[in-house]
Parts: C-alpha cells; structure tokens; sequence
C-alpha cells in the first residue's frame, strides 16, 4: 500500500493546488499569484552546501550546480516542471542539490522564459542555447538530460530539435511524469483527471495555449509522442498511477519501443504527478532508482516495463 504520508500530500494538493486547474480563469489567476511570490534562486541550505555558479543566457538566469567535492565527467541539463507558467522551486532545488551531490556531477539549471509573458518559441531558443553552451565544455556523451512534468516534455522535444538541427546528442534522458501529448484524446487520460488529486485537464488546457504561441497541439514540438522518436536516448520514465499524465505515458512508452528507443518505465502505483520530488518514503526509493540506472552507464535497460520493486502496489 502506498504509505500515509503519500496519502496526506495528495489530500493536501486536493484541497489546495488542485484548485487552479478546474478552470481556465482559476489557472490564470494562480498562475498571477504565484508571480508575486515566486522565487527561482536555490535555498540557501543548498547554497550553503554546493557551489553554485550563476550566468546568462539569453538574458536569464542559469545556474551550475556542483559538489565541492572533484566531479566526474558527467553533467545533468535539468529543466523544471510547473506547466511551462511556474518558477523552479524549494522541491526541484532538493532533487537537483541530491543528484549533484549523490552523482559528483555538475547539473545545469535553466530558468528559462516562463508563459503567459513568453512562449514556446523562447523557451525552447533559451534551452537550446543553454544546450549548445553546454557542449562547447562537455561531450554530448556525457551529459544527460532530465526533467519533470512540462520539464519532461521539454527534453524530449530539445533532443528531437537537436537531431533535427544535426546536433550531437544526449547520452541519456531522466524524465519524471513528463508531459508526453497535449492533445487530451486519450479517453483514459481524461478517466485519469478523476483520480488525479493534483492535476485537470482545464487548467492543463491552458497552460498549453499559454505556451503553445498557436502551434498545433498535435504537433511534435507541443506533443512529443507524435515526433520521431526513433532518435531519443536511452530513458528512464517515473510516473505514477495517480496521475493524468500516466496512461498518455504508457502510450508513449510502447511507440518509444516500436522505435527502437531502450526505455525503462518506473510505475509508482498510488503515486502522484511528479512524486519523485516530494518528501515521503516512495521519494526515496524513486530516487535510488535513478541514481543506479544513471551509475548503470550503458547497461542496456530492461526490454519490458518494470515497477518499482520498493514502491508498494495499491
């Protein structure tokens, strides 16, 4: 069974963020709120404990985060989630500081362009450039893309770009309930919403027509799993049952494969959107799955979908 405290945080989000996506105007009106609290520079905590180097690209901040002991060669691109409307937060910022530390790794944090004063077309120019400034110092072997939720969807469509533009390319992606199809057409996805105790589908909706710029939403650039998917990496998916983004996930797992793409599924059962990030005991065991998958090198995935051992089923 899923633990009680799991249980407590999706209550919490029920009666609390679930709010801002029953509609439009209460999407929107979160979305203003949060504008004059948000805050996207690391916690001191973490400030404290790695070093942090900051610079510009585009006119917006990225971060470099790094132990202070010797790093590796590997080096994380990590692109927050928050429907491409929300600022990086506290909870990326701990899985970030973890990663870094736990991988002697350098992890690069854009903050890019945020919807509804940007759109798509500067998100993904900021990201790009961050991308390429990356590989003027590491070899596309290796660095690894990760990312969560519209982080998520960001990473597939920057790989899909980059083989596009014949660019080199990530040596692997970690993506945590990434944003796979935008299209809602999945009558699961929209069974999904009723369980869901943090996402729905109006305010999902939009904040994909915040962002979108008028792009169709069927488009691979918006709705990753109608690209070729033939030139991703080898990935690593969490994503929970609980959430709304889980069955467009399987469906995007299974056309991954069809590709040739070496992709494991890590399924949360009772798990919630993005659950990897929040403190509670499944966090946990989420988190040392990516790790070894990461320390694993190029160990060939698994060739079925695999639950996480450790996360109790429901």
């Amino acid at each position: 069974m899923p633990s009680i405290k799991s249980h407590l945080v999706a209550l919490v989000l029920k009666h609390t963020r679930k709010k801002a996506f029953r509609s439009a105007e209460a999407f929107r009106d979160r979305v203003a709120a949060a504008r004059r609290l948000e805050d996207h520079r690391p916690p001191r905590a973490i400030a404290t404990m790695l070093d942090i180097e900051e610079t510009a690209i585009d006119g917006f901040p990225v971060y470099d985060v790094s132990p202070r002991a010797p790093v590796g060669t590997r080096r994380l691109l990590y692109l927050h989630g928050g429907a491409y409307c929300f600022q990086m937060t506290a909870y990326h910022w701990g899985l970030v500081a973890e990663m870094a530390t736990r991988l002697a790794c350098k992890v690069t944090v854009p903050i890019y362009p945020l919807a509804p004063e940007h759109d798509f077309h500067a998100m993904l120019a900021m990201v790009m450039s961050t991308y390429r400034a990356m590989l003027e110092a590491t070899p596309s072997r290796d660095i690894v893309f990760m990312g969560d939720s519209a982080g998520g969807n960001m990473a597939l469509v920057v790989t899909m770009t980059a083989a596009e533009a014949g660019m080199p390319l990530p040596a692997r992606h970690v993506l945590i309930s990434p944003g796979t199809d935008m299209t809602v057409t999945n009558p699961e996805t929209r069974a999904a919403a009723l369980t869901d105790p943090w996402l729905g589908i109006p305010g999902g909706l939009e904040a994909v027509r915040l962002y979108c710029a008028g792009i169709d939403v069927a488009d691979w650039q918006i709705s990753p799993i109608h690209g070729d998917l033939s030139v991703l990496p080898p990935t690593i998916i969490l994503s929970g049952t609980r959430d709304l983004l889980y069955p467009d996930t399987l469906l995007f797992v299974e056309k991954a494969r069809r590709a040739g793409v070496e992709i494991e599924l890590v399924t949360g059962k009772g798990m919630i959107h993005v659950w990897p990030l929040i403190e509670m005991p499944e966090t946990r065991m989420a988190r040392d799955r990516i790790v070894a998958w990461l320390q694993a090198g190029d160990a060939a995935p698994a060739a079925s979908g695999r639950q996480l051992k450790s996360v109790p089923s429901a």
